[in-house]
């Protein structure tokens, strides 16, 4: 979902630089994705490829974070959302490269680097802009608003998680809470940027319930493979 959000700036980021920075960060996460698919794709043993699961689940099938398919307003919310996910992102992949699944430790191992510069690529950007100009302050301070409540949902637990967890497949990700919001608060501090004081916080993502901007974004991707089934390219 993630690397579609970032894929639609393409020719419209604020310079040609991070055209091609947002763009190589999308193609990332891509391949993560498919690794992932494919992967749960042969534990299901239907059948199911990776574009199957990418591109003909219905709406409440899908299972993503709500951060990560909230829309870009502007260039501050792109990089408060890469910064707040690729943080979580990263200290996931950390501990996934020790999975008892060879092919989850693998795609880790891999995406570990990728999620490094990702990180590093937010972190450049929120210092530049939380303390630049009173504008881009003023930006990068709406989008924290705007987006900060929807971090706590990345950091939930259920039954599976724990169960897999146990197993050693997979991570509880309440266990990565503290170090990266020691991280992300750290970056704002720097970045002269106050965290948002808020109780809200929406969550159902991972349930399949997700916000308004879901349902047209999830029709711009399926459109292509709806139209023309079992298409190649």
């Amino acid at each position: 979902m993630l690397a579609h959000r970032l894929s639609e700036l393409a020719a419209r980021a604020p310079e040609i630089e991070e055209d091609l920075a947002l763009t190589n960060i999308a193609l990332d996460l891509l391949g993560q994705a498919r690794a992932l698919l494919t992967r749960a794709g042969e534990l299901e043993g239907r059948g199911r490829t990776e574009d199957d699961l990418a591109y003909l689940r219905t709406e409440r099938e899908y299972t993503n974070a709500l951060l990560v398919e909230q829309p870009d307003r502007d260039f501050g919310h792109t990089i408060v959302r890469q910064l707040l996910f690729s943080t979580y992102q990263l200290a996931l992949y950390e501990r996934l490269q020790r999975s008892a699944d060879e092919v989850i430790a693998g795609v880790a191992g891999k995406a570990v680097k990728e999620v490094a510069y990702h990180r590093d690529h937010a972190l450049q950007w929120t210092l530049r802009l939380g303390d630049g100009t009173d504008e881009s302050h003023a930006r990068m301070h709406a989008a924290l608003e705007a987006l900060w409540p929807f971090a706590g949902e990345l950091f939930e637990t259920d039954e599976m998680i724990e169960r897999l967890a146990r197993a050693n497949v997979a991570v509880d990700p309440a266990e990565l809470r503290p170090e990266c919001e020691a991280f992300v608060r750290s970056a704002l501090a720097q970045a002269t940027l106050d965290v948002p004081e808020t109780t809200w916080a929406p969550s159902g993502g991972r349930r399949g319930r997700h916000t308004e901007a879901f349902g047209s974004m999830l029709a711009e991707m399926q459109s292509l493979h709806r139209a023309y089934p079992g298409v190649t390219w």
